[in-house]
């Protein structure tokens, strides 16, 4: 899995970080999405995945 993310198109939502915090942080200025791993264990697969199907903006792209 690798993950990729368009910081232009967070709306700092804050739900990627919710569903996956080892993956997944904010900036605390603007609440930006920041990508803590890009390429998570497999542990960590399915709630990567979660966080990008609910990303509000489509932010996250995923790719297997």
């Amino acid at each position: 899995m690798q993950i990729t993310i368009d910081e232009a198109k967070c709306c700092g939502a804050g739900q990627c970080v919710l569903v996956a915090p080892d993956v997944f942080d904010q900036r605390d200025e603007d609440g930006i999405v920041v990508l803590l791993n890009a390429a998570p264990d497999a542990g960590l697969h399915a709630a990567v995945r979660e966080a990008a199907t609910i990303c509000p903006a489509a932010a996250i792209q995923v790719r297997e």
